[in-house]
């Protein structure tokens, strides 16, 4: 048996206070929760099929507006892996929310493929990258048109291990993925995921991962996200404020270490609706959501600007962030809270020759003999002129004295 990362996920109550734009939402609060783990699978077997549909725009969809980036871009191009439990390969079919967007890469531990998803939760991320827009105001994934690599990381209760999301990277990474989302962290690392991080970075693929489990209010680092280079999400409720999911309340500082774990960016994670496997809306919190729909959202950029680098990406999508009105990075959110409005309507830049300032010409001093000459020679004329109006003057005023002269005698 694997070692579990996480054991619960919070109840669906974070879905009915976090119901947002539409106002208190009882289709919300009543929707079934899925979570990182699934401890009772020995038991009860794998997850059983929503069967219920969320009619009312969730917060996060208000909250994050992607509409109105989709003019600039609508993931189309960009493949984004999701490392969790399998995506139900049902999602991929005709009338699924991924239809003709979703390829399944291997499952690494266990029976069957990565179309199978025994706790949900890959499924759940998936759809909040990418799930097409129904025909009413339900959920919608952040890039509509963008394609899945589900690469299947867990066993079927959902736990993973530091090789497993080592080799999961990997596949990501040879599978053609731009942007790989981990839906699931480890306590520790070990040599072979520090050596698939290097290889992401390498490859120029961006790694997103959550800053912590989903359930967990610890002050320990975890991995991925631990690593520079990955772009470490935390989770924000519908106030803009980290939530009590993954980051410490009251102290303003990131849960994982303390306050030293590194967060990059926020995004939305309490109450989180999506489509779940087998058809039918669930709901979800904690930072893996939010890092799904930060991945969501570099896949927006990257079909607007393809040729930008993972590290250029990252930085994108930091620049753009809403602030938290605090030091930046703030502890618990970051850079801030992440605006795909923003981030894809900034003007895009040539990746690989960065605007440079053009240099400032001071121009040559003037010559100045030309000057000197017409000057000196205005001042020669000046005295020879007043010399000449002197002289003239003297002799008119001679010959007024002699004329008075003659006039006496």
């Amino acid at each position: 048996m694997l070692a579990a990362c996480v054991l619960v996920l919070l109840g669906p109550a974070g879905a009915a206070g976090a119901a947002g734009a539409d106002g208190a939402s009882p289709a919300a609060a009543d929707l079934p929760t899925v979570a990182q783990t699934l401890p009772d699978v020995q038991q009860d077997g794998c997850r059983t099929p929503s069967g219920k549909l969320a009619d009312r725009t969730p917060w996060e969809r208000a909250y994050l507006r992607p509409e109105a980036a989709w003019p600039y871009g609508r993931g189309a191009g960009v493949t984004v892996a999701v490392l969790g439990s399998g995506v139900d390969a049902a999602a991929g079919g005709d009338g699924g929310v991924l239809a003709g967007r979703l390829r399944l890469g291997p499952r690494l531990y266990g029976p069957g493929g990565a179309g199978r998803d025994c706790v949900g939760h890959g499924t759940f991320l998936a759809a909040l990258v990418a799930a097409r827009p129904g025909s009413g105001p339900g959920p919608v994934g952040v890039a509509p048109e963008a394609t899945v690599l589900a690469v299947a990381v867990t066993d079927d209760a959902g736990t993973t291990t530091p090789d497993l999301l080592a080799r999961g990277i990997r596949a990501a990474v040879d599978g053609g993925a731009r942007i790989a989302v981990v839906g699931v962290p480890v306590p520790a690392p070990n040599q072979a995921l520090t050596d698939a991080v290097g290889y992401a970075a390498a490859k120029n693929v961006l790694l997103v991962a959550p800053v912590a489990p989903d359930d967990q209010q610890g002050t320990d680092p975890v991995y991925p996200a631990g690593y520079p280079g990955v772009l470490a999400v935390a989770a924000v409720g519908p106030d803009g404020t980290a939530t009590g999911t993954g980051t410490a309340t009251g102290s303003g500082t990131a849960a994982s270490g303390g306050g030293t774990a590194r967060v990059d960016l926020a995004a939305p994670g309490e109450g989180l609706r999506a489509a779940g496997p087998g058809g039918g809306h669930v709901t979800s919190s904690g930072p893996s959501g939010a890092a799904a729909l930060v991945g969501g959202t570099a896949a927006l950029v990257l079909s607007r600007e393809p040729d930008l680098t993972a590290v250029q990406l990252a930085a994108r999508l930091e620049s753009t962030a809403y602030r938290p009105g605090t030091a930046l990075p703030d502890p618990a959110v970051g850079w801030g809270t992440v605006d795909p409005v923003a981030a894809v309507a900034a003007r895009p830049q040539d990746a690989a020759a960065p605007p440079v300032a053009a240099p400032v010409t001071v121009p040559p001093a003037p010559d100045r003999t030309a000057v000197t000459r017409a000057t000196a020679l205005a001042g020669a004329s000046a005295v020879l002129a007043a010399a000449v109006a002197l002289a003239a003057a003297a002799v008119r005023a001679g010959r007024r004295r002699a004329a008075a002269g003659g006039a006496g005698a």
